[in-house]
């Protein structure tokens, strides 16, 4: 058994919590939160040791791995404290807001050879691994465009801010829907070299953006868009899709179906016919052994625990792979301001994060 803890129980800690209570080669043997009251209800009906300081935890459970669940800002100071106890680490997206910690963090997981998570579920949803799948097998031929859209209700009126609305703690429609949609580009076409075009608007919130829409350009002549609005009540949950265009037609995906259009037939590594194919994602999924808000949640973690166990090929989202995104969203954020940015000039944080120190000191409102 690996044996497991949980920092964070917010909404995704508390999916989590469940996730790996369930599986069954995890022991989750401890759980690290600033609210007593709901470490309290968790140690009554689960019996899992509760600490409010993610040192401490670390210091005395004699842990393999921890799952980092926090708001954005606490994930570096607590994603090192791990790896420095040698300890495999499933951190929450977005990886780091700091960038160059992000790669030391990658340098220092690398040298102790240790398993590295971050968590963008769209990776595990059957219709993006298999359009993944046929694009990796060149049957749109020539890539020359990428769409890619993320909507959904989270911020639909002005009220009082949570973690997620502040600039400080790397919220905004940026960080927390935008780049799910700028990691399944990556994932499927490859990292942009270069954004234009950015606008950060907002709507409802006071100190972050709405709505974020750009142009993305790629090393291979490739142009993109990104469109992500969490201000939007006409979806009643987190939607996302990626249309990709090449010279032999076109490939649509969200979570439901992978939609292919082929001018040419294609032969090969796949076969597949001139015209209309769907491949739905009920049909490509096996089942999991424990379901909550999507099989994609499950196997995500599942392929943590399987790495650990020797299987790295399971792993498609590491810290590497997220620090990518991050270096995207830093553009973007440098991009609104003066146009045109190299992803690759993307070094510094442009929210400046206070260094945390002591406790896990987090408020109610800032659990994840």
């Amino acid at each position: 058994m690996i044996r497991v803890g949980l920092i964070g129980l917010g909404k995704m800690g508390i999916s989590h919590q469940a996730i790996l209570h369930a599986h069954p080669q995890v022991d989750l043997v401890a759980v690290c939160d600033a609210s007593q009251y709901i470490l309290d209800i968790l140690h009554k009906y689960t019996g899992v040791t509760t600490y409010t300081d993610f040192r401490k935890m670390i210091d005395e459970s004699r842990l393999d791995a921890v799952v980092v669940a926090t708001p954005s800002r606490f994930h570096g100071e607590m994603v090192r404290y791990a790896l420095d106890h040698d300890l495999h680490v499933f951190c929450e997206k977005p990886f780091c807001l700091d960038l160059q910690e992000g790669q030391s963090l990658i340098e220092l997981a690398a040298a102790k050879n240790l398993v590295n998570q971050v968590g963008y579920h769209f990776r595990y949803v059957e219709a993006y691994r298999e359009a993944h799948r046929l694009l990796q097998a060149g049957v749109l031929g020539t890539l020359h465009h990428v769409r890619a859209e993320a909507y959904g209700p989270v911020v639909l009126r002005a009220a009082g801010s949570t973690w997620r609305s502040s600039k400080s703690e790397g919220g905004g429609c940026l960080y927390d829907y935008a780049s799910h949609a700028l990691d399944l580009i990556s994932l499927l076409v490859g990292t942009p070299v270069a954004v234009s075009g950015v606008i950060l608007n907002k709507i409802f919130s006071r100190d972050v953006e709405d709505e974020v829409y750009a142009s993305l350009h790629f090393a291979n002549g490739v142009h993109g868009q990104l469109a992500a609005n969490w201000s939007d009540e006409s979806h009643r949950k987190m939607s996302t899709k990626v249309t990709v265009w090449g010279v032999n037609g076109r490939l649509a995906i969200d979570r439901q179906e992978c939609q292919l259009y082929l001018r040419a037939a294609v032969t090969g590594a796949v076969d597949l016919p001139q015209g209309w194919t769907v491949r739905y994602t009920t049909d490509l999924i096996e089942p999991v052994w424990y379901y909550l808000r999507g099989e994609e949640y499950s196997k995500q973690i599942d392929a943590f625990v399987r790495c650990i166990g020797g299987h790295k090929e399971m792993i498609t989202s590491t810290f590497a792979s997220a620090l990518e995104t991050d270096r995207v969203i830093h553009a973007m954020l440098s991009g609104a301001d003066i146009g045109r940015v190299s992803v690759g000039d993307a070094t510094t944080q442009s929210n400046e994060v206070p260094q945390t120190r002591g406790l896990f000191g987090m408020r109610k409102k800032d659990r994840r």
